[in-house]
């Protein structure tokens, strides 16, 4: 069987394997190499993924048929946990101390479970605070964004805190998309959800940071034979190998 990449996070990683997306775009980037994974729970904060780990990832470890462990998990969450605590979407809101443990919990979970497995924290990107007043959710009486900018990098800074003392690394979406030009809507929808261009972003990113860990279409192996090693007067002897 392929090894995997799981994809853990909520609606922007729920959104990615869509057209463009930065989920669909590894699953492309990784064919005949690694089946990637989408666990993506839209609208979810750290504080709800706590309840449900056990039932999100299989079990560790090989005995008893069980899956081998994934080469890789992505977790990407915070979006949610920033939403101010006395606006519309309040619901979703997790405290900052408690997002950052949050994250300690899911890392520590899936470190004891897969050993060996590459973890690696996204941040929450930047906010288009005039996006989000377009284009809001839910009913919005005060007619103030529900997220704020500020906010979004006050979440980004714990997230990138949990991946030092985790010793795991972390892409600082936050601080990379504000780099470009024009980037609240150059990347972002709706001033929180990405555009092709902001899927991009995080795809490059990933691919960049998994290189780094030693995962990559160089050093990965290729499911079954190419068409290129079959031989055209004996096409089953590559299969006897």
């Amino acid at each position: 069987m392929r090894p995997k990449i799981y994809l853990f996070g909520d609606s922007i990683t729920e959104e990615s394997f869509g057209d463009g997306g930065w989920g669909a775009s590894l699953a492309h980037h990784f064919s005949r190499t690694v089946d990637v994974v989408l666990r993506g729970y839209s609208g979810y904060n750290t504080r709800w993924p706590l309840k449900v780990l056990e039932r999100v990832f299989p079990g560790g470890g090989v005995e008893g048929g069980e899956e081998e462990p994934p080469l890789a998990v992505t977790i990407f969450f915070g979006a949610n946990d920033a939403c101010l605590p006395d606006r519309c979407s309040a619901f979703q809101h997790v405290p900052l101390d408690e997002y950052k443990q949050n994250l300690l919990s899911i890392v520590s979970f899936l470190k004891k479970r897969w050993p060996s497995t590459h973890i690696l924290l996204i941040t929450p990107p930047p906010i288009d605070e005039d996006g989000r007043l377009r284009f809001p959710y839910i009913d919005n009486p005060l007619n103030q964004p529900e997220r704020t900018n500020k906010a979004a990098g006050a979440y980004s800074e714990a997230c990138i805190s949990v991946a030092r003392e985790s010793g795991i690394p972390v892409i600082d979406l936050w601080t990379k998309m504000q780099q470009f030009p024009d980037w609240e809507k150059a990347f972002l929808r709706d001033g929180l959800h990405l555009c092709p261009r902001g899927n991009r972003v995080v795809f490059d990113e990933v691919v960049l940071k998994l290189k780094g860990e030693g995962l990559s279409l160089e050093t990965l192996p290729v499911d079954l034979p190419l068409i290129a090693d079959i031989d055209t007067k004996d096409p089953l002897k590559a299969f006897q190998m």
